[in-house]
């Protein structure tokens, strides 16, 4: 025991002497931020939490981590849904909090690029983007703790998707720690620049186990500033399937497209404590938004009728609008008020969607009488958030149920949240033999000692 101490004693002094005492942490007190995620289900005791300011002070933390034999958590604002940003081993592993490298350069705007630390939360970079005459181009509820090096770790894509992509269709360069210490920099931000690997993609959504991000070359996108959104009560999944192919075809500017069900959106008036804006309850509520130039509001109206839509609620100011979101973001706080959630990010096609929405209730049925799935997401790309309340925090038999399902239906387990260790043992399920050992030859090659995230993304071998 005494030689366990003697080495985290040591690693302390090295540590220290790169960002100072007062970044690294080991009272219980200050570190037990770091240590769960959000959802309450995941996490375990850090060794110590270091929080460096630079890439040259990630890179001797790093240095120094690998010359212990010590594993590496890499953790931004950890919203974290799936144990990815949290130490897993009890006592043995070391969290790199990237909170600390939050600057953001001058906005490049001929070619809309501004280059932001790994630690620059999203509502900072979208604030940025606006004062320079930009969007972001990414959003989503979690934009004032979320990270920029975290969102691009694990490629999360959030209610703008359907016209702006995720964000990798965001980041035009990074600049990333390896295993050992060395900086990878890709930051010149041409468009065309074949001259060997695009390691940077390779480094989009791998959660931490390849390289440490500390700093992204972010692509802006002009500002909309002309907004409509419409909260659409619909019968089906299919209607509103079919609601989603009409708006594309009929209004080029639609944005966002986002779908609740009945008893989330009841939840969530429940905890806001308002009344629902619409005169009757419905199955499903598509929210959909346009932006434009100039005023979208004949637009949607227009694509709406063309629809066959004849109830529509409208929305062509702020205030209306942030009301209507709030039914849709307000989701997620509602449900942990109600307890605390399995939350499993997935994604179905378009086509199966309402097969899927119909099936999780049954299929989750079993495992409890007081089971309770709320189900909502971003119907322009099929990814539906399954909520499930009324189990116990360690039992993943409806949790299986429900990726059962996802593949039955031609999904994928995880649509934008990441793998983690709460998805890391269905990843061959979904992906297949062949494609696990391709990855775990990259995450050798890269990081051999296996000392970056360890346990998340790839199943344990054997």
């Amino acid at each position: 025991m005494s030689h366990v101490m003697d080495e985290r004693d040591h690693l302390r002094d090295a540590l220290q002497e790169v960002v100072g005492a007062g970044h690294v942490l080991d009272d219980p007190s200050l570190t037990a931020q770091y240590e769960t995620d959000w959802t309450g289900r995941f996490g375990a005791r850090a060794l110590l939490v270091v929080r460096p300011a630079s890439v040259t002070e990630v890179a001797a933390v790093v240095a120094a981590c690998a010359a212990a034999g010590v594993p590496l958590i890499p953790q931004g604002g950890n919203t974290g849904l799936v144990g990815g940003g949290v130490p897993s081993a009890d006592g043995r592993e070391v969290v790199v909090s990237l909170t600390r490298l939050n600057a953001i350069g001058p906005v490049d705007s001929a070619l809309g690029l501004v280059p932001v630390g790994a630690g620059v939360t999203l509502a900072a970079l979208q604030e940025a983007a606006r004062a320079a005459g930009f969007d972001a181009g990414l959003d989503f509820a979690a934009r004032d703790s979320c990270t920029i090096g975290g969102a691009v770790a694990c490629n999360a894509g959030g209610a703008r998707a359907l016209r702006h992509g995720t964000a990798r269709g965001r980041v035009a360069g990074l600049e990333a720690v390896l295993a050992d210490g060395s900086v990878i920099t890709r930051m010149a931000g041409l468009t065309k620049d074949n001259a060997g690997y695009d390691l940077p993609s390779l480094l989009i959504g791998s959660e931490g186990t390849l390289a440490i991000v500390t700093r992204v070359l972010w692509k802006l996108e002009l500002r909309q500033d002309a907004r409509v959104a419409a909260l659409v009560p619909l019968e089906s999944a299919a209607a509103a399937a079919a609601l989603l192919t009409a708006l594309r075809a009929e209004a080029p500017s639609l944005e966002s497209c986002e779908f609740f069900l009945d008893a989330g959106l009841r939840l969530v008036l429940s905890q806001l404590r308002r009344s629902s804006p619409l005169p009757s309850p419905s199955s499903v509520y598509v929210l959909a938004e346009c932006a434009s130039r100039t005023d979208p509001t004949d637009e949607l109206v227009a694509a709406l009728d063309r629809a066959g839509i004849e109830d529509a609620l409208i929305a062509d100011d702020t205030v209306s609008r942030e009301r209507l979101w709030a039914l849709r973001e307000g989701h997620a706080d509602a449900i942990n008020a109600a307890g605390v959630p399995h939350k499993l990010d997935v994604g179905v096609p378009l086509a199966a969607l309402d097969a899927f929405l119909a099936a999780v209730p049954a299929a989750v049925a079993p495992f409890g009488p007081a089971v309770r799935p709320i189900l909502f997401g971003h119907l322009g790309d099929g990814n539906v958030h399954v909520n499930l309340l009324g189990l116990p925090a360690d039992d993943e038999r409806a949790d299986d149920a429900v990726l059962q399902l996802v593949l039955d239906h031609g999904g994928t387990i995880s649509a934008e949240h990441g793998v983690g260790v709460a998805k890391a043992r269905w990843l061959e399920r979904a992906r297949g033999t062949a494609e696990v050992a391709a990855m775990r030859s990259l995450k050798t090659a890269l990081d051999p000692r296996g000392l970056l995230n360890p346990g998340k993304l790839l199943p344990a071998p054997g």
